[in-house]
């Protein structure tokens, strides 16, 4: 029997994890998500209560994982042609979720490898496949999904950063979703 936490249901508009998903609240509250602080007052409360934080408890609901950040991903830069250091920062993520160190047939990573070489040949950019096209759908269609750490984190912005021209990382992407989902789960350690 698995101890993972069920995966929410991917939905269009889903932006992270709600207030309304954790807590029986409505109204304008239920649809904003929860902010880093409340996650990690949450995790404080419930070890200071249990000792832990409880597998399945209102902490545990409002951990980050990796597909859901490349979800965040495909909003925050959604519109920006899939260039080679995208791909290489999502293999690296896909990666790091699934614990396969192999690019996955029909995977999020060979998605976006795909779109580097479409990109590569198109006329124009309204042509080129965007992060958002590749993105859209990740914690899905990865077969594995888990908690984003700050060393898959420091993996993903290595890839990222290495296969820049610029050795830089896009503001709002793949990398920097990553990192902000560890962030966000770091104080769940």
């Amino acid at each position: 029997m698995s101890q993972e936490q069920p995966r929410r249901p991917y939905q269009a508009q889903d932006a992270g994890i709600r207030y309304g998903d954790v807590f029986p609240v409505g109204g304008d509250l239920a649809d904003r998500p929860v902010a880093p602080r409340d996650a990690a007052m949450m995790q404080t409360a419930e070890s200071m209560v249990f000792g832990h934080t409880p597998k399945g408890g209102a902490a545990a609901v409002m951990e980050s994982t990796i597909g859901e950040a490349l979800e965040a991903t495909a909003k925050t830069a959604g519109d920006k042609p899939v260039e080679p250091s995208d791909a290489a920062a999502i293999q690296a993520a896909e990666s790091a979720a699934t614990g396969v160190s192999t690019v996955l047939t029909n995977g999020v990573a060979a998605a976006a490898q795909a779109a580097v070489v479409t990109n590569t040949w198109a006329d124009r950019e309204d042509d080129e496949t965007k992060l958002g096209d590749v993105l859209a759908d990740a914690a899905t269609r990865m077969p594995a999904d888990k908690e984003a750490t700050r060393q898959d984190a420091e993996r993903v912005v290595g890839a990222e950063i290495r296969s820049s021209p610029n050795l830089e990382m896009r503001p709002g992407g793949v990398a920097a979703t990553v990192a902000a989902a560890a962030r966000l789960n770091e104080p769940n350690r």
